[in-house]
């Protein structure tokens, strides 16, 4: 069987939501993917910051096969042991208080907002969510009306109660808050928006701001936490600690579990029945997630992440000193964002003629999110094969 056979089929069943690159993948082991074909690809993607220490690692094959063997579901109306252990240690690492599990990121943004509502009505405040433009948190209602009129185009009416200003623009804030303002939603650092990170200034003086009118802070580290930027989560690296922290993507290495994580104010807001969850945090995906956590502990990945992308940033902008068609390097860890002066899905596309997986985010950057465990030898192949195609790209020009 060929790519295009399954395409073909794909085409034929799927609702069409997903512009599908054609090809068939069949298997995967750290940072390697392989297609239906036999050919082989280096991974710089991660299924979107998903698999941070690589496909198939194998402790955390292990953890799933063991678990499925055991228990893989029961209701949370019952305590179970991989759910204990995992909320013991979320809260250990992210620094917080209390933790809820979902099955995505979107159902992680769904509950910090509803959270937050609930926390700013005991307080005699209004439900009006904050987002900032050019933002990403989701697919469902709530989320794309906190997001990019993009994704509200056709969907209408967008759920009444949210708002949004420029990003990094604390006086935009501070122009739209009242008594009817329940929280301020923004990734430290925007993912799908172009890999931009939040001014350190900014975030300091808007957790301050919070803090003096009650405003609820939510931090949505879907993409940005895990380890990926070189940190377990991005709040760590601007010294803030969010009233609300939501999590997902690399929680699980591709098994489907998110959560979010509140302080004990807000967690002093909620009552039983106020929210819940069917599959959220059944003993398989906690299972995963455990021993995700364990790997990038015992494989010291965090520090590899912040080592090893630093290092691929400062090639990066080697390389932009060379070739105009670089306009900027930006990110932390193994979250970067190259963008160009022309739309990125060509280059994307000739790195995957050559046999590595990226992605083109914003129209024009080059988004680069691979295992925080990826061999050194094969960012450097990367690097290679990105520069000859900038020689290609800027001799046409010419």
């Amino acid at each position: 069987m060929e790519n295009i056979d399954l395409h073909l089929i794909d085409q034929q069943y799927y609702l069409p939501t997903f512009k599908r690159i054609p090809i068939t993948l069949v298997k995967g082991e750290g940072s390697k993917l392989w297609d239906i074909e036999g050919k082989e690809y280096t991974d710089l993607l991660a299924g979107i910051a998903v698999t941070n220490v690589g496909h198939c690692h194998p402790k955390v094959v292990k953890a799933i096969q063991d678990q499925a063997s055991e228990l893989m579901h029961i209701s949370n109306f019952f305590v179970s042991p991989m759910q204990v252990a995992l909320s013991e240690l979320l809260v250990k690492i992210s620094g917080m208080n209390r933790v809820f599990f979902t099955n995505s990121g979107a159902e992680s943004v769904e509950g910090a907002i509803k959270i937050a509502r609930r926390y700013a009505h005991s307080k005699g405040r209004g439900g009006k969510i904050i987002s900032m433009e050019n933002s990403f948190h989701g697919r469902t209602l709530a989320t794309i009306a906190t997001g990019q009129a993009k994704y509200q185009e056709g969907f209408g009416p967008m759920p009444s109660g949210f708002a949004q200003v420029p990003f990094n623009d604390l006086e935009a804030i501070k122009r739209e808050l009242s008594d009817d303002v329940a929280a301020i939603i923004l990734e430290p650092i925007q993912g799908e928006g172009g890999i931009r990170p939040a001014s350190p200034t900014y975030i300091k003086e808007l957790a301050v701001l919070c803090e003096k009118e009650d405003v609820v802070l939510i931090f949505d580290e879907i993409q940005s936490g895990i380890g990926r930027t070189g940190h377990w989560f991005a709040k760590d690296y601007f010294g803030i600690t969010p009233d609300i922290l939501t999590s997902a993507k690399g929680l699980g290495n591709g098994m489907p579990i998110g959560a979010l994580l509140c302080n004990e104010k807000i967690a002093g807001a909620i009552h039983f029945g106020d929210h819940g969850t069917t599959f959220g945090g059944n003993p398989l995906a906690t299972a995963a997630s455990i021993a995700t956590l364990k790997v990038i502990i015992d494989e010291h990945l965090v520090k590899e992440a912040k080592e090893k992308g630093d290092w691929l940033k400062s090639e990066l902008i080697k390389l932009q000193q060379k070739y105009p068609s670089i306009r900027e390097v930006r990110g932390l860890g193994m979250m970067l964002g190259v963008e160009l002066d022309s739309p990125a899905l060509p280059v994307m596309q000739a790195l995957l003629e050559q046999g590595f997986i990226a992605n083109a985010t914003a129209v024009n950057v080059l988004r680069l999110v691979p295992a925080m465990n990826i061999p050194k030898r094969d960012l450097k192949n990367f690097l290679s094969a990105f520069e000859q195609i900038l020689i290609t790209k800027e001799n046409k020009n010419d």
